[in-house]
């Protein structure tokens, strides 16, 4: 195992690689943490957007090659007929956006559309932060932090539309550097002759704001921009799966049981849901009914506990009793009618018994709390 982050600075692998044979481009990356040890709010780029720098690194050296390269290195180790699995991670896309300084030509930021998930009238943005549950017009307002690595002395109702475009840009080069990284490790992996044989699953951990409802970074805030992620499954090719699209809610929580599938193995008794389906039919007889998602920080005694349930083209959120929110109180999205979850139907009485069917459905299927629960010892 070898381990990067998204700088230079720690005891990972990366960050030793780079001290070791380029230490003069340590400096080049956006400084994480400020000098009171807090999340860094610098900004930088053309626009002064907060934990944009420009990176004068070369690309060879920036940790999504090397997290390439290293991969490569392990896979030209191992014997041609031995079954292997790799998990392949790169830091990036993620904020600090700090790519190399020589791939921004890639996507000029200036000529970027602002998302559609932005909105650029103040009141009618804030009107529709009002409406949602209240630690997000906290967060907006830079009043109330409920993610560590969200910087705290940053206020995102500061944020321009020309920041969100270089935001996106940064991130969209990093998106692409990453493309090419899987091609080299997809190249290398075929001139091995392990092709054909081989199921790819790309994904990641979370979403990211990117200006959507005038935010940036992320936290408790259960909506497409989080919690829709890319996720691509393609089955070996000799297996002539069929390619489709599944319109099932899935989550990554299936991603144990489908590793094991692949591998020819029995489901574990430990996992919490049914492997990844390959189409809507399989996902049917597989049960991929509901995705669930939990939420629960007490980041420096800031309390915010969410439960949230997508079924049937619905989001619900159910909060718990928190800092800013009571039990009670929730939001509630028609994804199909308002994909941009901007109208918030929790009080809808129209569809009130809509929202009492999904949250008895996820109350009933939500994983049972192991208590007692741990203690915070650290923020992260």
């Amino acid at each position: 195992m070898e381990l990067s982050t998204h700088g230079a600075v720690g005891q990972l692998h990366y960050s030793q690689w780079v001290r070791d044979n380029h230490p003069e481009a340590i400096a080049g990356f956006y400084r994480v943490l400020d000098n009171e040890l807090q999340v860094n709010a610098q900004g930088g780029g053309d626009t002064n957007a907060p934990q944009i720098k420009v990176n004068p690194i070369p690309t060879e050296w920036y940790h999504t090659h090397w997290v390439a390269q290293q991969t490569i290195s392990w896979l030209n180790s191992l014997p041609a007929d031995k079954d292997w699995f790799c998990w392949m991670s790169f830091p990036d896309p993620h904020h600090p956006w700090d790519p190399p300084a020589s791939e921004l030509h890639r996507v000029p930021w200036r000529e970027l559309d602002l998302p559609d998930g932005y909105v650029a009238d103040k009141s009618k943005r804030e009107k529709i932060l009002d409406d949602k549950l209240r630690h997000w017009r906290g967060w907006y307002d830079g009043t109330f932090v409920s993610n560590y690595e969200a910087p705290a002395h940053w206020v995102p109702a500061t944020l321009t539309e020309d920041q969100v475009r270089e935001v996106n840009a940064f991130t969209h080069v990093e998106n692409e550097l990453i493309d090419e990284a899987i091609g080299d490790v997809l190249g290398a992996i075929n001139a091995r002759g392990w092709a054909n044989d081989l199921d790819v699953v790309y994904t990641t951990d979370h979403g990211e704001f990117q200006g959507d409802f005038g935010l940036l970074f992320k936290g408790p805030y259960h909506v497409d921009s989080l919690m829709r992620l890319p996720l691509i499954w393609r089955p070996a090719p000799s297996l002539n799966i069929t390619p489709a699209r599944v319109s099932a809610p899935v989550g990554l929580v299936s991603l144990a049981a489908t590793f094991a599938h692949i591998a020819g193995l029995e489901k574990p008794s430990y996992t919490e849901a049914p492997r990844l389906p390959v189409d809507n039919a399989d996902a049917e007889k597989l049960g991929h009914e509901r995705v669930l998602t939990e939420w629960d920080s007490v980041l420096f005694g800031k309390l915010v506990h969410l439960r949230t349930i997508c079924r049937d083209n619905w989001v619900c959120t159910a909060a718990l009793d928190g800092t800013m929110n009571k039990a009670g109180e929730g939001e509630l999205y028609d994804l199909a009618n308002d994909p941009l979850q901007h109208v918030n139907r929790w009080s809808d009485d129209s569809v009130r018994s809509l929202r009492d069917d999904l949250l008895s459905d996820m109350w009933a299927n939500l994983p049972a709390q192991v208590l007692p629960l741990r203690t915070m010892d650290a923020p992260v």
